[in-house]
């Protein structure tokens, strides 16, 4: 599932090649994504100018100057596609957006998506993002937010960041390398960490986070950019994907110790070396 960095690289991609277009027309192939498209989501937005873009969590919002918000969500194998003329529709293609600077087109080979709209005016954002806690960049919280809202879970800290009412954007990949980068183990008990910990954590989700977003995300299967590239970030991962191999920072003899282990937490792989994580 693409993550902060992934959706933040489309999410910019979109904003430089389209900008303040208007809307001209809209072509659904196939509204049986996650949740159903609107039948109505043609009327609500053609017609309408795009005023700002951003991005929420894991959401690409396109605010438009009608009052309406599309809600954009890539799922598990979402992809986006930017061209200045309209592209022969392939397999997956469920959604082509005219607009005067050019054509968006949303490809998603399992449908877990979603493409919907709600009225800014009428400020009725659906509850999926009104639950949302705060963005990893938002300086309004620090390791204090972080020891305060850890001191109620018993849960591994990997399963506790990945949790979207506590901090946001942080998914499979990104938790497993900020926690390396902290040199905390992801299976350390959430309201074990200590002040000292949870500030430096924050910190080490920022500098992933951020370098990740500047090398266009990680491209491990399904995620390409709008323009057809590859994500590079995957080049740089420390742990995430490398069991048995010897970490970028430790000088163990990994035939002792295994090198980089891997293990199941709620159900997601979760990468860390035993020698340096604590």
């Amino acid at each position: 599932m693409p993550e902060l960095p992934e959706v933040e690289t489309i999410k910019t991609a979109i904003e430089k090649a389209i900008g303040n277009a208007i809307i001209v027309n809209v072509s659904v192939y196939n509204k049986n994504l996650r949740e159903k498209i609107p039948d109505d989501l043609a009327e609500k937005i053609v017609g309408a100018k795009i005023c700002a873009y951003e991005r929420r969590a894991k959401y690409i919002l396109i605010h438009l100057d009608n009052g309406i918000c599309l809600i954009w969500h890539l799922g598990m194998s979402g992809q986006v596609k930017i061209s200045k003329q309209k592209l022969e529709r392939a397999k997956h293609d469920h959604v082509v957006i005219e607009t005067s600077n050019g054509f968006i087109t949303y490809h998603d080979a399992r449908r877990f998506g979603m493409l919907t709209y709600f009225n800014e005016k009428e400020n009725d954002a659906p509850k999926f993002l009104q639950n949302l806690g705060p963005e990893p960049f938002d300086r309004r919280i620090d390791g204090k937010y972080l020891l305060q809202k850890f001191q109620s879970k018993k849960t591994p800290i990997k399963v506790a960041l990945l949790d979207q009412s506590v901090i946001v954007g942080i998914g499979n990949i990104y938790a497993s390398e900020s926690l390396y980068e902290a040199r905390i183990l992801p299976t350390r008990e959430a309201n074990s960490l200590s002040l000292a910990e949870c500030t430096r954590l924050l910190q080490k989700v920022r500098e992933v986070l951020q370098k990740a977003i500047e090398a266009g995300g990680s491209t491990l299967r399904d995620y390409h950019k709008p323009d057809g590239s590859l994500g590079y970030f995957q080049n740089m991962h420390c742990v995430y994907n490398k069991t048995g191999q010897a970490c970028p920072d430790c000088r163990c003899n990994i035939k002792k110790t295994g090198g980089i282990q891997k293990l199941v937490l709620a159900g997601r792989s979760t990468f860390f070396c035993p020698s340096l994580q604590k």
